[in-house]
């Protein structure tokens, strides 16, 4: 499913992510070794989930557990047991495959599709492929790559680049700066993934990942200068399609901002929740005479030296407290030595 923001930054609307049997086919034939023997009016059929299954029960026709909208692989157990059937037999067990919507079939190991098989799929137009490859290595790799082309998925406004590594998204109010930042940041060997809008999927219960939509690839727009070919401008390392987000760079007008968010110290952290993923983030307020690019490269940089356990602030204030106790230790001692200087 996606999630897509509209005007209100704090109403999002569900839609479906699907995905093609066609595309399918298309990306994965390759490293499956993928031949698409029967229903070939089928790759406009849609996929929406990212479960890989073997319907064995489901041929038996007491238990269906096929599921719609899927991919079922048939491996050497289901090709035994299809094999094993009279005709009658065999043609029953073949419909109780297809009694829900199937998205497509795929036929692993090796094995021939019978005759009966690919009738099947013309008839209820279903595609039918067939893999030499081993059906639990052939069901992992369709698993990850469902995983990744249906993932829940929410649209946000911003911009995307890679800052030493990091997946850094960048955001604030119209024409505060996000594109010249992100400009400044591109000439100094930093790469753009995406302008002005992201998509970002749920790749794992922990993990966002930033993707640029097709349209928008390659291209930035900066007031003054129009929309600009960073690939033409800056060479193919400067961009990438994908990136795992992993900070958040708020950008305010520094005058705007209340005096409690100018939190000189950060004492306490901030972050910002995606789709229930808590992502760090950091308020920069914008100023003239500030240089923005060096702060958030400062900020990526202290963001790594976090994730390794070393706090700036914590630090300082752990020093802090042990001169202060240093201090009082000294003060309550005076009198005392005072004392026996008088005795």
């Amino acid at each position: 499913m996606r999630l897509q923001q509209s005007s209100s930054p704090a109403q999002q609307v569900l839609i479906m992510a699907e995905i093609s049997v066609g595309k399918l086919y298309k990306d994965t034939r390759l490293p499956l070794k993928l031949k698409w023997v029967a229903g070939l009016n089928g790759g406009d059929n849609l996929l929406s989930s990212e479960r890989v299954t073997k319907p064995s029960l489901a041929l038996i026709g007491h238990l269906n557990f096929v599921h719609p909208n899927r991919v079922q692989v048939l491996g050497c157990a289901e090709m035994d047991y299809l094999r094993s059937l009279q005709n009658k037999e065999l043609q029953q067990a073949i419909k109780n495959l297809f009694s829900t919507d199937l998205a497509a079939v795929v036929v692993a190991n090796g094995e021939v599709a019978p005759p009966q098989l690919t009738r099947a799929a013309d008839e209820y137009h279903t595609p039918l492929f067939t893999s030499p490859l081993q059906s639990p290595g052939l069901m992992d790799v369709l698993s990850h790559y469902l995983a990744q082309a249906v993932a829940e998925s929410v649209s946000r406004h911003g911009v995307f680049i890679e800052v030493q590594g990091f997946g850094v998204l960048i955001q604030g109010n119209p024409a505060i700066g996000k594109s010249e930042l992100a400009l400044e940041l591109i000439s100094r060997g930093h790469r753009l993934i995406a302008d002005d809008i992201v998509d970002f999927f749920r790749v794992a219960p922990d993990r966002l990942e930033g993707r640029c939509p097709e349209l928008l690839q390659d291209f930035l727009e900066v007031r003054g200068l129009g929309i600009l070919n960073i690939r033409a401008l800056f060479g193919d390392n400067a961009v990438k399609p994908t990136k795992p987000l992993d900070l958040i760079i708020q950008l305010e007008m520094a005058e705007n901002m209340a005096p409690e968010l100018l939190d000189r110290l950060k004492i306490k952290s901030q972050s910002e929740k995606i789709m229930d993923v808590k992502v760090p983030k950091n308020t920069i307020p914008v100023a003239a005479g500030r240089n923005i690019a060096v702060l958030v490269e400062v900020a990526v940089r202290n963001h790594m030296l976090l994730l390794r356990g070393i706090n700036g602030t914590k630090q300082f204030m752990q020093r802090q407290h042990r001169e202060m106790s240093r201090m009082a230790k000294g003060t309550s001692s005076t009198p005392a030595k005072k004392r026996r200087a008088s005795a």
